[in-house]
């Protein structure tokens, strides 16, 4: 069984959920939602943190690309979160992927932009939802 994730990891992406939520205001075709199952075929199950996903159809979990994908990383997720997500979700076509650091206080965020993913820039802990 994996361990459950740090407070800090939860109080964190907690935090981001909320705010992206309220940011999405009352878009009825969008919906923020935490640690739910992006089945990419059926062989790759991925479960990011925070997604904010628009015209999904109602399934037992996400069947197209989100548009925004937040994980928050640990030690024990950064090389998988920082490689093997980031390309997975450039593939898929997810426009902004962004990776946040807990113990740093800070976040990259990443555009699609002609397919391939280009760092925006970092924010930093004054930006990240605290």
């Amino acid at each position: 069984m994996t361990p459950a994730s740090t407070i800090t990891h939860q109080a964190l992406a907690g935090n981001i959920l909320f705010e992206l939520k309220n940011s999405a205001g009352k878009c009825t075709r969008c919906m923020v939602i935490g640690k739910e199952d992006y089945k990419l075929s059926d062989d790759t199950v991925l479960r990011p943190d925070v997604v904010l996903i628009c015209d999904e159809p109602n399934e037992a979990y996400i069947t197209k690309a989100p548009e925004i994908i937040i994980e928050v990383i640990s030690k024990s997720t950064a090389k998988n979160d920082e490689g093997y997500k980031l390309q997975k979700y450039e593939v898929e076509k997810v426009i902004y992927y962004v990776i946040v650091y807990p113990d740093d206080l800070y976040a990259k965020v990443y555009k699609l932009e002609d397919g391939k993913y280009d760092n925006q820039g970092d924010l930093s802990r004054e930006m990240l939802w605290l």
